[in-house]
């Protein structure tokens, strides 16, 4: 499936086909962003991080995670999971439930059942991320 076709930009990739799982396995699902480092390479962007992940059942992330600079958009695809933000919880239960912060908001999920999700943060700043005991 994968292909690239090249634009007429100095090598700069126009289209690009791959898989999200596949091109995520180094990144611990996360497949567009800065972090990619890739020259020419569609994925490796500034303006944006995209992760795609599969979690099981009884997975939590018990510290709190918050990034300085970027807006997160956590869409379920399948499966059910459990958001906290200091003083609130948001359950993603139904096939396009979806939770959105801004920068600087704490977090922390449960998976109650076998979860698929889609994770979009912007801009691409993998550097304000931080983790912390108290939310």
């Amino acid at each position: 499936m994968r292909q690239d076709t090249q634009g007429a930009q100095e090598g700069l990739s126009t289209v690009r086909c791959g898989n999200a799982l596949a091109d995520g396995a180094h990144h611990h699902g996360w497949f567009i962003g800065r972090f990619l480092k890739i020259p020419h390479d569609l994925r490796s962007s500034d303006a944006v991080e995209v992760k795609w992940s599969t979690h099981h059942a009884g997975t939590q992330k018990q510290l709190w995670g918050m990034s300085e600079e970027a807006t997160t958009l956590c869409v379920l695809i399948r499966g059910n999971v459990s958001l906290q933000f200091p003083g609130m919880e948001c359950v993603l239960s139904q096939e396009g439930d979806y939770a959105l912060w801004s920068a600087g908001v704490p977090h922390r999920w449960m998976v109650v059942e076998e979860s698929l999700v889609l994770t979009v943060r912007w801009p691409s700043a993998p550097e304000a991320y931080r983790e912390q005991v108290g939310g």
